[in-house]
């Protein structure tokens, strides 16, 4: 299987926080893996932080697309524990609260 690595900090800086960068990588670049069923690597290395409209906007829609077989092609590598924990929070609220799809 292909693995696509998306290094973050070369795309955003240190501070994850521009929407519409995230919403480009996403368009970009997981979308399409996905959809070709191939690994997407989302490398955190070297951010010191990530809001949680940057982690929406990057994968909230493929999570919405592609269901929970998202999660089994999405690596989220290298995150610091604040980030790990907005990503944890945008997964869980994506794919598993009130009304979200099945």
């Amino acid at each position: 299987m292909t693995r696509i690595e998306v290094r973050i900090l070369d795309q955003a800086g240190e501070f994850a926080a521009d929407k519409d960068k995230a919403r480009e990588l996403r368009e970009t670049f997981i979308i399409p893996a996905l959809q070709s069923g191939h690994e997407v690597e989302l490398n955190f290395a070297g951010i010191q932080f990530a809001t949680q409209s940057f982690v929406h906007a990057l994968v909230s829609a493929a999570l919405r697309k592609f269901g929970e077989e998202a999660l089994d092609l999405l690596v989220f590598s290298n995150c610091s524990e604040a980030v790990q924990a907005i990503v944890e929070t945008v997964v869980d609220y994506t794919l598993f609260a009130p009304g979200s799809p099945d």
